[in-house]
Protein backbone atom coordinates (compact mmCIF):
# COMPACT_ATOMS: atom_id res chain seq x y z
CA UNK A 1 0.00 0.00 0.00
CA UNK A 2 1.39 3.52 -1.46
CA UNK A 3 0.59 6.94 0.08
CA UNK A 4 1.29 10.08 -0.91
CA UNK A 5 3.85 12.02 1.28
CA UNK A 6 1.68 14.82 1.84
CA UNK A 7 -0.48 12.09 3.85
CA UNK A 8 2.16 10.67 5.47
CA UNK A 9 3.88 14.62 6.50
CA UNK A 10 2.84 17.85 6.70
CA UNK A 11 4.33 21.27 7.88
CA UNK A 12 2.25 22.98 10.55
CA UNK A 13 3.40 26.82 10.78
CA UNK A 14 2.81 28.23 14.20
CA UNK A 15 1.09 31.18 14.08
CA UNK A 16 2.74 35.05 14.44
CA UNK A 17 2.56 36.04 17.77
CA UNK A 18 0.15 38.50 18.99
CA UNK A 19 2.43 41.36 19.41
CA UNK A 20 4.89 42.42 16.85
CA UNK A 21 9.30 42.21 17.96
CA UNK A 22 11.45 44.97 17.10
CA UNK A 23 12.95 44.51 13.53
CA UNK A 24 16.10 43.70 15.40
CA UNK A 25 14.88 40.73 17.35
CA UNK A 26 12.69 38.75 14.70
CA UNK A 27 12.49 35.53 15.31
CA UNK A 28 11.99 32.94 12.84
CA UNK A 29 8.83 31.24 12.46
CA UNK A 30 9.23 27.38 13.42
CA UNK A 31 7.82 24.88 11.19
CA UNK A 32 6.41 21.55 12.86
CA UNK A 33 6.72 18.46 10.84
CA UNK A 34 3.87 16.00 12.20
CA UNK A 35 3.75 12.62 10.85
CA UNK A 36 0.70 10.70 10.20
CA UNK A 37 -0.12 7.47 8.91
CA UNK A 38 -3.19 4.81 8.90
CA UNK A 39 -3.52 2.25 11.45
CA UNK A 40 -2.55 -0.65 9.02
CA UNK A 41 -3.32 -4.54 10.16
CA UNK A 42 -2.36 -7.31 7.97
CA UNK A 43 -4.89 -8.98 7.08
CA UNK A 44 -6.63 -11.82 9.32
CA UNK A 45 -4.47 -9.95 12.44
CA UNK A 46 -7.90 -8.76 14.04
CA UNK A 47 -9.52 -11.55 16.44
CA UNK A 48 -13.34 -11.61 15.74
CA UNK A 49 -15.23 -11.62 18.86
CA UNK A 50 -17.89 -13.09 17.15
CA UNK A 51 -16.45 -17.08 18.33
CA UNK A 52 -16.23 -16.09 22.07
CA UNK A 53 -18.77 -17.31 24.44
CA UNK A 54 -19.10 -14.46 26.19
CA UNK A 55 -18.45 -11.17 24.04
CA UNK A 56 -15.85 -8.69 24.85
CA UNK A 57 -18.18 -5.74 24.51
CA UNK A 58 -20.61 -7.66 26.76
CA UNK A 59 -19.13 -8.10 29.80
CA UNK A 60 -19.80 -5.45 32.59
CA UNK A 61 -17.28 -3.63 34.28
CA UNK A 62 -16.35 -3.48 38.00
CA UNK A 63 -17.76 -4.87 41.18
CA UNK A 64 -21.47 -4.35 40.39
CA UNK A 65 -23.43 -7.41 42.38
CA UNK A 66 -24.03 -9.12 45.13
CA UNK A 67 -21.86 -12.63 45.82
CA UNK A 68 -25.02 -14.62 45.96
CA UNK A 69 -25.96 -13.66 42.02
CA UNK A 70 -22.43 -14.12 41.27
CA UNK A 71 -22.18 -17.49 42.51
CA UNK A 72 -25.60 -18.61 41.32
CA UNK A 73 -24.53 -17.69 37.78
CA UNK A 74 -21.58 -19.57 38.30
CA UNK A 75 -23.25 -22.80 38.74
CA UNK A 76 -25.01 -22.53 35.67
CA UNK A 77 -25.01 -25.18 32.98
CA UNK A 78 -21.41 -24.16 30.62
CA UNK A 79 -22.02 -24.06 26.61
CA UNK A 80 -21.55 -27.43 25.45
CA UNK A 81 -18.95 -25.47 22.79
CA UNK A 82 -16.39 -24.87 25.37
CA UNK A 83 -16.58 -28.31 26.77
CA UNK A 84 -12.91 -30.30 26.39
CA UNK A 85 -14.23 -33.80 25.23
CA UNK A 86 -12.64 -37.08 26.79
CA UNK A 87 -11.34 -37.44 23.35
CA UNK A 88 -9.26 -34.20 23.74
CA UNK A 89 -7.86 -34.85 26.71
CA UNK A 90 -4.61 -36.77 27.53
CA UNK A 91 -5.99 -37.48 30.77
CA UNK A 92 -8.23 -38.03 33.52
CA UNK A 93 -6.63 -35.13 35.19
CA UNK A 94 -6.76 -32.65 32.45
CA UNK A 95 -8.95 -29.73 32.79
CA UNK A 96 -12.63 -30.20 31.26
CA UNK A 97 -12.68 -26.53 30.38
CA UNK A 98 -9.71 -24.40 28.80
CA UNK A 99 -8.50 -21.81 31.15
CA UNK A 100 -8.98 -19.05 28.66
CA UNK A 101 -12.56 -19.99 28.17
CA UNK A 102 -12.65 -20.05 32.06
CA UNK A 103 -10.89 -16.66 32.90
CA UNK A 104 -13.95 -15.21 29.52
CA UNK A 105 -16.58 -16.73 31.54
CA UNK A 106 -15.44 -15.54 35.65
CA UNK A 107 -15.01 -11.81 33.55
CA UNK A 108 -18.19 -11.87 32.87
CA UNK A 109 -20.16 -13.43 35.69
CA UNK A 110 -17.80 -11.67 38.29
CA UNK A 111 -16.41 -8.67 36.95
CA UNK A 112 -13.70 -7.58 39.41
CA UNK A 113 -12.94 -11.67 39.83
CA UNK A 114 -8.62 -11.78 40.51
CA UNK A 115 -6.35 -15.38 40.51
CA UNK A 116 -3.02 -15.52 42.15
CA UNK A 117 -0.27 -18.31 42.28
CA UNK A 118 -0.05 -19.07 46.01
CA UNK A 119 2.89 -21.75 45.74
CA UNK A 120 4.95 -23.70 43.43
CA UNK A 121 5.90 -27.48 44.73
CA UNK A 122 9.09 -29.17 42.76
CA UNK A 123 9.04 -32.79 44.04
CA UNK A 124 11.95 -35.43 44.27
CA UNK A 125 9.60 -37.44 42.24
CA UNK A 126 10.01 -35.24 39.25
CA UNK A 127 6.32 -33.50 39.40
CA UNK A 128 5.95 -30.01 40.43
CA UNK A 129 2.32 -29.03 42.21
CA UNK A 130 1.29 -25.19 41.66
CA UNK A 131 -1.45 -23.92 44.20
CA UNK A 132 -4.09 -21.35 42.69
CA UNK A 133 -6.23 -18.47 44.44
CA UNK A 134 -9.60 -17.23 42.66
CA UNK A 135 -10.97 -14.44 44.62
CA UNK A 136 -14.33 -13.79 43.57
CA UNK A 137 -15.75 -10.16 44.75
CA UNK A 138 -19.30 -8.76 45.11
CA UNK A 139 -20.87 -5.43 46.65
CA UNK A 140 -21.23 -7.46 49.64
CA UNK A 141 -18.07 -8.98 49.85
CA UNK A 142 -15.36 -11.40 48.46
CA UNK A 143 -14.77 -15.35 48.30
CA UNK A 144 -11.84 -17.16 47.74
CA UNK A 145 -11.33 -20.60 46.73
CA UNK A 146 -7.87 -22.24 46.40
CA UNK A 147 -7.29 -25.71 44.17
CA UNK A 148 -3.93 -27.34 42.86
CA UNK A 149 -2.69 -28.36 40.02
CA UNK A 150 0.33 -31.31 39.44
CA UNK A 151 1.99 -31.80 36.27
CA UNK A 152 4.97 -33.84 35.37
CA UNK A 153 8.23 -32.21 34.49
CA UNK A 154 8.99 -35.26 31.71
CA UNK A 155 5.64 -35.11 30.10
CA UNK A 156 6.73 -34.66 26.84
CA UNK A 157 2.67 -33.20 26.27
CA UNK A 158 3.97 -30.11 28.08
CA UNK A 159 6.30 -27.59 26.38
CA UNK A 160 6.22 -25.65 30.43
CA UNK A 161 4.69 -28.28 33.02
CA UNK A 162 4.41 -25.64 35.46
CA UNK A 163 2.03 -24.03 33.19
CA UNK A 164 0.28 -26.80 32.62
CA UNK A 165 -0.18 -27.40 36.55
CA UNK A 166 -1.30 -23.51 36.82
CA UNK A 167 -3.71 -23.97 34.10
CA UNK A 168 -5.07 -27.31 36.29
CA UNK A 169 -4.88 -25.42 39.50
CA UNK A 170 -6.99 -22.19 37.63
CA UNK A 171 -9.99 -24.33 36.08
CA UNK A 172 -10.09 -26.87 39.50
CA UNK A 173 -10.33 -23.15 41.46
CA UNK A 174 -12.96 -22.36 39.17
CA UNK A 175 -14.99 -25.18 39.77
CA UNK A 176 -14.94 -24.91 43.42
CA UNK A 177 -17.01 -22.13 43.45
CA UNK A 178 -19.64 -24.17 41.04
CA UNK A 179 -18.37 -23.23 37.06
CA UNK A 180 -18.36 -26.94 35.41
CA UNK A 181 -18.26 -28.55 38.34
CA UNK A 182 -20.62 -30.95 36.80
CA UNK A 183 -18.63 -31.97 34.26
CA UNK A 184 -16.44 -33.39 37.01
CA UNK A 185 -18.80 -36.16 38.34
CA UNK A 186 -20.62 -36.28 34.88
CA UNK A 187 -19.97 -40.24 34.48
CA UNK A 188 -20.95 -40.76 38.19
CA UNK A 189 -23.75 -42.28 38.88
CA UNK A 190 -25.78 -41.94 42.16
Amino acid sequence: MELAPAFLARTLVSPAPAFAFPRSSARPRRAVVAAAAPEWKPPGAVASTNNYVVPLDAAPSGVTRPLVEILRDLNKRVPDAIVRPASRRASASDPVIPWYHANRMLSFYAPGWCGEVRDVIFTNNGKVTVVYRVTVRGTDGEVHREAAGTASLNDARFDDPVAAAEEAAFCKACARFGFGLYLYHEDETP
